[in-house]
């Protein structure tokens, strides 16, 4: 049986150059779409009147850019509140954030590692439980690219793992990162994935990258899934079941069309192991 599927099998990250297609579009949609909220709290007007008949068409979740669960400075109290709100007009379905930080004495536009440390793993999970009471909601947290780790005494799985257990949150698995991550840092993709819980894996992200060097793969969000990522997605399905899994595409936008066949290919995989689970 497929995991977590109140909001759908397949599906894409929505950008306003978007919005259009989204609405016109009859056939092929995808089962459930992604926003980060931050993009679109404050927009009035037509794109306002758009994306709210969106929301009541499709499933929606939100993925999260600026709640900086690592950072040194307190939470934005206000701003959580404003998503409360925001979750509950659009009948958002889950809530995702990056398990990193972008502020520290100012507004950081890139997403930070924090140190892998267990004092920095309690300390995330406090205020992702803090996040959890004010929204009363369960959160995901999403497994991160990241190109250096400062001061590291745990393994990336171990400190990720910590954060899930001690927040009793949501995993957004991310299948590129994981992929981007091994390349960057040496490590074995296949058994990274393996270690993560099953039970906390809510949904899931793939996407495209950019190759700096044989050593050094930039998460960018801007090509298409290439296919050791498509191959990493079936072993994902393989250790956990099969999970409601997600498209991103940030910038080089291709058409619509384009976008659709690759998550077509989420269902096709996705198919393949539902079919599988059956039969056991």
């Amino acid at each position: 049986m497929l995991k977590n599927c109140h909001f759908g099998h397949a599906g894409l990250g929505l950008r306003r150059e978007m919005l259009d297609d989204m609405l016109s579009l009859n056939v092929n949609r995808p089962d459930f779409l992604e926003v980060a909220p931050e993009n679109w709290l404050v927009l009035g007007g037509k794109f306002a009147k758009q994306f709210k008949k969106l929301t009541d068409e499709y499933n929606f979740v939100c993925h999260g850019l600026s709640l900086s669960l690592g950072s040194p400075d307190p939470l934005d109290i206000e701003f959580i509140y404003q998503l409360k709100d925001f979750f509950k007009t659009h009948s958002i379905k889950l809530y995702s954030e990056h398990l990193s930080y972008c502020s520290g004495n100012g507004h950081m536009y890139d997403l930070m590692p924090i140190p892998f440390t267990k004092q920095s793993a309690d300390y995330v999970a406090g205020r992702i439980c803090q996040v959890q009471d004010i929204l009363e909601q369960k959160i995901a947290i999403e497994n991160v690219s990241y190109y250096a780790a400062p001061g590291q005494v745990l393994s990336e799985i171990e400190f990720t793992n910590r954060v899930l257990e001690q927040a009793d949150c949501h995993l957004l698995l991310d299948v590129n990162n994981i992929y981007v991550n091994s390349i960057n840092h040496g490590y074995d993709a296949e058994q990274f994935l393996k270690a993560l819980p099953s039970n906390r894996i809510v949904y899931g992200h793939i996407a495209g990258h950019y190759n700096e060097a044989a050593d050094l793969i930039i998460d960018t969000h801007g090509d298409d899934v290439i296919e050791p990522v498509w191959q990493l997605l079936e072993k994902a399905y393989q250790f956990h079941g099969v999970f409601p899994t997600l498209l991103e595409r940030d910038f080089n936008l291709p058409p619509c069309d384009e976008l659709l066949q690759e998550v077509e290919r989420i269902r096709t995989i996705q198919a393949k192991y539902l079919r599988q689970e059956c039969l056991l």
